[in-house]
């Protein structure tokens, strides 16, 4: 057994003719236990067609490219290239692509982690 797992998704701007609903989740192409990363495409005009919250997962939007905006609670926030937002579990949110919108989700458990950066790091 490795310590660890590699998987080749292709270009994100084809993510959306490849994988379902134009998003691939990293949890089962790598196994991950810890989180769920999804990489999405969304072309420009779409609206996703529903409301959602989580039970108990924080996300983490990181907008790689295009612009658009999401709702979050009845708030509508204007996202583009660079921004990052952290949404907690019970936020309704629903999002909005103004032109083609490349982005990267990061779910992982509210509260739960311990250790982060430099302060999970050993020198081997």
């Amino acid at each position: 057994m490795t310590n660890f797992k590699n998987t080749q998704i292709g270009n994100l701007n084809e993510i959306g003719k490849n994988y379902e609903n134009g998003k691939a989740f990293l949890h089962d192409l790598l196994g991950l236990t810890s989180c769920e990363i999804s990489i999405s495409s969304m072309p420009a005009g779409i609206k996703l067609p529903f409301n959602h919250k989580h039970k108990q997962n924080e996300e983490v939007y990181i907008f790689l490219k295009g612009s658009g905006t999401m709702t979050l609670d009845n708030e509508v926030i204007e996202v583009k290239e660079g921004t990052c937002v952290k949404v907690l579990p019970e936020a309704i949110r629903t999002m909005e692509s103004k032109t083609d919108i490349e982005y990267i989700c990061v779910q992982a458990k509210t509260n739960s982690l311990e250790q982060f950066g430099l302060g999970d790091a050993e020198l081997c």
